[in-house]
């Protein structure tokens, strides 16, 4: 298979967040490895049961919100992380989740995933940070 149709097979889809493209006024389109990166912020900052007619979409990190820190905690977030992913993007092979509580006193965790995009042998990262205290960002 050539080149194109491995990459045409990653997909193409809104932006996220949604936005317009400012040269046609058209919804604003993300193709291919931007996509499946778009794709993972969008099951990390879903909740299960936002979404009415898929209500095990999203990852359950969102229930560790008011939890004290802890290595439980910590477990607690990547298995949410590795489950999430693997459930719901089928275009990846996780290779790492990795749970950084370097910043847990300021409220926020940095969840560092890396993984390989199965059709093109890819290596890619996406670094995400978890508020996990009232109130979102600092």
């Amino acid at each position: 298979m050539d080149a194109g149709r491995q990459r045409d097979f990653l997909g193409i889809g809104w932006s996220y967040p949604v936005a317009t493209d400012p040269l046609s006024g058209d919804v604003a389109l993300s193709a291919y490895e931007r996509d499946i990166k778009e794709a993972i912020r969008i099951i990390l900052e879903t909740a299960p049961g936002e979404r009415v007619m898929r209500p095990r979409f999203g990852c359950g990190i969102h229930d560790l919100v008011f939890e004290e820190m802890s290595a439980t905690t910590l477990f607690g977030v990547e298995a949410a992380v590795r489950e999430a992913l693997t459930l719901f993007e089928p275009r990846i092979e996780l290779q790492d989740v990795n749970v950084d509580p370097f910043q847990a006193t300021s409220g926020m965790l940095i969840v560092s995933i890396t993984y390989r995009v199965r059709r093109t042998n890819q290596i890619d990262n996406l670094v995400y940070p978890f508020f996990f205290k009232e109130g979102g960002q600092p």
